[in-house]
């Protein structure tokens, strides 16, 4: 596929990237060049080809969660530097 230099200048332009005529043409070549490769691999045949999601056969290593009891009210707020009403007493933020 070749790729010309009006959907360079389109391409540069959504990437907000100014591009000398020099470049252009470079790009342009290289770009064709690697599309003119991946036509190459869709030739290859894959047909007894299992897909993959990764190339490594890993397993989540995640752990089951589990309903445990949590801290008891007022040792969570033992430590608080101020509480009011049986919470947090924190300053004001929002003006």
């Amino acid at each position: 596929m070749k790729v010309d230099l009006r959907e360079v200048e389109h391409v540069s332009r959504l990437a907000r990237i100014y591009l000398t005529d020099t470049e252009k043409s470079k790009f342009s070549a290289e770009l064709s060049s690697i599309l003119e490769y991946m036509d190459l691999l869709s030739e290859v045949d894959t047909t007894d080809v299992t897909p993959t999601v990764h190339t490594l056969s890993i397993i989540n290593a995640l752990r089951h969660d589990a309903r445990k009891p949590s801290i008891p009210h007022d040792d969570a707020l033992q430590n608080a530097p101020s509480e009011s009403n049986g919470m947090f007493s924190v300053p004001k933020v929002i003006e």
